[in-house]
């Protein structure tokens, strides 16, 4: 059997005619895998509470200027299971490590979720310990997202990440290994990170039970150590994501709402054109959303009418699949 595809400093690098041609490889590689379909998902930010201090992000502990949250999982289940857009097949529930949050407002409203709809469930939450998880799989959810962010050690403990890069490693593989779907992602464009550490990152990612992965380009978050830097280029993040088609074609890649705060408003079409094949549409609560302070309060919100004319424009469709059924089919062998 060949050895799977792994790209070269070159392919990330590439610009101008070896660009275009390695993201038309990539787009012709999701093409065969799920044809015009694209997985749709909705995302709610229910607590922007964290007990971590990660110098990229707005929500660090660190941060004493940001309004905190938690909302009520009974109106986060009314919005979702009467109030979605009828194109979601899926939902992600997304916080800080917030455990308190995890255990009174996650767990109620994915069992709500669970009993009330068909939709598939995932959850974003940080490093959980052991009996809190199983209780989220339990109840339904059965997709974890949890990123490594960054493939240097030595970087990931300077960035204060949640715990060590070991730990986190240990988190997914452990996830994955009690019956979870896990994606994961890292960050492109870090200060002082070069092509070779996109290498790295890939590397890695490469070698986890992951059912997908992200790529997030670098954006200086307001009120963290990092927000005089320079933010990351489009044009490594958009690489980084195709060489992921070629690598794995069944990955869950998706284009994320930060592509278009660093290319000018194309990034998230372009993201689309170079392997992705999941959006998501933000259904947080007006009042609530502005203080999920990822980057900074000007962010891009997707919405269903955004997410529809960019994949119009791209001559892509919803799925009407949802993804726990895509991946499901995955594990047991079917396409």
């Amino acid at each position: 059997m060949p050895d799977a595809w792994f790209p070269t400093a070159e392919d990330l690098s590439a610009r101008g005619v070896a660009q275009a041609a390695l993201h038309e490889r990539a787009r012709a590689a999701a093409q065969e895998r799920l044809g015009r379909r694209v997985f749709v998902r909705a995302v709610v930010e229910v607590s922007n509470v964290c007990r971590e201090n990660c110098h990229y992000c707005g929500m660090r502990r660190g941060n004493r200027g940001l309004a905190r949250y938690r909302g009520r999982a009974d109106a986060l289940a009314d919005l979702l299971i009467h109030h979605r857009p009828s194109v979601v097949t899926d939902v992600n529930v997304q916080s800080g490590e917030d455990p308190v949050a995890a255990r009174e407002v996650v767990l109620p409203l994915v069992r709500a979720l669970r009993r009330e709809t068909s939709l598939g469930i995932s959850v974003c939450l940080g490093t959980l310990d052991e009996v809190l998880v199983r209780e989220l799989h339990d109840a339904g959810a059965t997709t974890y997202i949890v990123k490594f962010e960054v493939a240097d050690a030595g970087l990931y403990d300077r960035l204060e990440a949640p715990g060590t890069l070991p730990e986190r490693l240990a988190f997914i593989r452990a996830r994955a290994a009690s019956g979870w779907h896990v994606t994961s992602g890292f960050i492109a464009g870090l200060p002082g990170q070069d092509v070779g550490s996109a290498l790295e990152n890939l590397r890695l990612a490469a070698g986890l039970p992951l059912a997908g992965c992200s790529v997030s380009p670098f954006v200086p978050g307001e009120d963290t150590p990092l927000a005089g830097q320079e933010a990351a280029g489009l044009d490594l993040t958009l690489n980084c994501m195709a060489a992921m088609r070629l690598m794995r074609p069944d990955w869950v890649i998706p284009a994320v709402s930060a592509l278009n705060l660093v290319g000018d408003g194309a990034g998230y079409a372009r993201g689309l054109m170079a392997g992705a094949r999941l959006v998501t549409i933000n259904l947080t609560p007006d009042g609530q959303r502005g203080d999920y302070l990822l980057y900074r309060r000007d962010r891009v919100i997707m919405t269903e009418e955004r997410i529809r004319t960019a994949l119009a424009a791209n001559g892509l469709e919803p799925s009407g699949q949802s993804l726990r059924e895509h991946l499901d089919g995955l594990r047991s062998g079917r396409r």
